[in-house]
């Protein structure tokens, strides 16, 4: 099976399993009818960055077995350098992009 398959099939799974308990909990919501902007904006941010944590935790997991299989080859290296890398830069992306949606939040 081809390994963009596998990992689509990986993060769809975990996507689902995490996701869950935020669709219990709208269901939740309409039933006692507190539904509004800021829980449905809350709500989405809260499975935006639970799915981002599981997949930031992915990916450095497949850096750091790059790193342990590249077994000293510089090409290997430099690929598993680069992940980590842009794993690192994902990171502070995601805190900025989630600090300007708090801070555009709180402002309205």
């Amino acid at each position: 099976m081809n390994k963009k398959l596998k990992l689509s099939i990986l993060l769809g799974t975990l996507t689902a399993i995490i996701s869950a308990p935020n669709c219990a909990l709208a269901q939740f919501w309409v039933s006692q009818g507190n539904i509004g902007f800021d829980t449905i904006l809350t709500s989405i941010k809260s499975a935006i960055w639970q799915i981002f944590a599981v997949f930031v935790v992915v990916m450095f997991v497949i850096a750091g077995i790059a790193f342990m299989t590249a077994q000293g080859d510089p090409e290997k290296l430099k690929t598993a350098r680069s992940a980590f890398i842009w794993g690192v830069v994902g990171i502070a992306v995601a805190i900025i992009g989630y600090s300007i949606v708090a801070i555009v939040q709180s402002a309205l």
